[in-house]
């Protein structure tokens, strides 16, 4: 989680909390220790955001204080609403806790008289869709292509024949019943598309691939990506 998330973040948790929350409490919510939450609530309070309290007491947010409200029309709420429900149809369960907490986020930042999202309650997603992947993490396997790292993965294709590679991922593609991971992969030298519930291990290996990251996506997009 990047640091302006985890302070907006913060600023959440305390704004709902029913009184004084510990660092360790916030820590175990942002899965940080707490070391950092005392350096991110010393820096809110530096912004002069209203956080009471101190270490080993407990944190607590003065109240009144609110969030600039979100200038979302409701057909922009409702578009949001349902994009992030679609995620509930992946196999990604960090994506979705994700999504619960974006949903959050955009209610605490409507004007007061909107903050109520029943009204869009009639917009329902079915979750119905691909099961997380037995044998990875697929929060792991999207740093790794964020942060543009090659991955070793032991790969099973649907013959049942098992082979090692070391690929350089480029995209992760989302289908209603399984995710792909496109990746240049070295012992082919071309790209491949990889089922993440076929891959029977992954490690994130230090070899950054920055450098040709870009140009990788480009010939990919070119040749493979979905169109229409």
């Amino acid at each position: 989680m990047r640091r302006a998330d985890r302070l907006f973040e913060i600023i959440q948790i305390l704004r709902q909390s029913a009184g004084p929350m510990t660092a360790a409490a916030l820590a175990d919510r942002l899965e940080v220790n707490p070391r950092t939450v005392y350096r991110d609530i010393a820096a809110l309070q530096g912004m002069r955001v209203p956080i009471e309290g101190a270490a080993g007491i407990g944190y607590l947010m003065r109240r009144g204080y609110d969030l600039p409200p979100l200038n979302f029309d409701m057909e922009e709420v409702e578009a949001i609403l349902v994009g992030l429900g679609l995620l509930a149809r992946t196999g990604d369960p960090a994506l979705q806790s994700s999504a619960r907490r974006a949903v959050d986020k955009i209610s605490a930042g409507l004007p007061e008289d909107r903050r109520d999202l029943s009204e869009v309650q009639r917009f329902r997603v079915s979750n119905w869709g691909s099961s997380p992947p037995e044998r990875i993490d697929m929060k792991v396997l999207r740093t790794a292509l964020r942060d543009e790292h090659a991955l070793h993965i032991s790969y099973r294709d649907e013959s049942g024949r098992e082979t090692e590679r070391t690929v350089l991922p480029v995209a992760l593609i989302y289908y209603v019943e399984v995710e792909v991971l496109a990746a240049w992969c070295r012992l082919r030298q071309g790209f491949r598309h990889f089922r993440t519930d076929r891959m029977q291990s992954m490690t994130v290996l230090d070899e950054s691939f920055s450098d040709t990251a870009q140009t990788l996506r480009d010939e990919w997009d070119a040749g493979f990506a979905l169109r229409g």
